[in-house]
């Protein structure tokens, strides 16, 4: 007799991964993400949590999410900002009233013409911020575990970078300030996506 809820499949061999312990490695990139320096910006504690997952360890030794909510928030607050203000789409034309009310018109709100949810998303796109952390080398400092160690890109590397890459935007705000995390966010990020002061 079998006892109910044993079953007689076979489970998939886990394989090991190894994932980065060297401080050395990680302030290396740092210094590539933030500039100059940026190895002393966040705390080490901080440090190794803005590279860390949820899967990593299954999240008992904290992770990245909130600090990466909080840097998505910044991200697109300075893509807005920039789009609007960068902006040389003409706003729509204003048809006549038939009471003859002119709607209010101010120079500050010229530029929302210019600033679309597409245009955004097309800046933001996970897999282009995920280009610019590869291209930081933050993969292997990632702390992470892959569906399939073999196989980044089927285990969601792209939505892991992007997500490290804001987090560290997150810190940066919580350990330094606003404003440095706005100018991190401007030249370290939006400047390599295209997004020009």
């Amino acid at each position: 007799m079998v006892s109910p809820g044993v079953s007689n499949r076979s489970f998939r061999a886990v394989e090991p991964f190894e994932v980065n312990e060297d401080p050395v490695k990680l302030d290396e990139v740092l210094v590539r993400v933030l500039g100059k320096d940026g190895d002393k910006m966040l705390t080490d504690e901080v440090k190794w949590l803005t590279v860390t997952h949820k899967s990593f360890d299954h999240g008992r030794r904290g992770f990245n999410d909130r600090l990466a909510y909080l840097g998505k928030r910044i991200v697109g607050l300075q893509a807005s900002l920039h789009m609007i203000a960068a902006s040389t789409a003409t706003p729509e034309p204003t048809r006549a009233d038939q009471w003859g009310r002119e709607p209010f018109e101010d120079p500050v709100l010229a530029g929302l013409a210019g600033l679309t949810l597409e245009k955004k998303q097309a800046v933001l796109d996970p897999k282009r911020m995920a280009q610019l952390a590869s291209k930081y080398g933050m993969i292997p400092v990632l702390r992470w575990k892959p569906k399939s160690p073999k196989h980044f890109g089927a285990s969601g590397v792209d939505v892991v970078l992007t997500h490290a890459l804001y987090a560290i935007v997150g810190a940066v705000s919580l350990q330094k300030g606003g404003e440095v995390a706005n100018r991190v966010c401007r030249e370290r990020i939006l400047g390599p996506l295209g997004l020009k002061a």
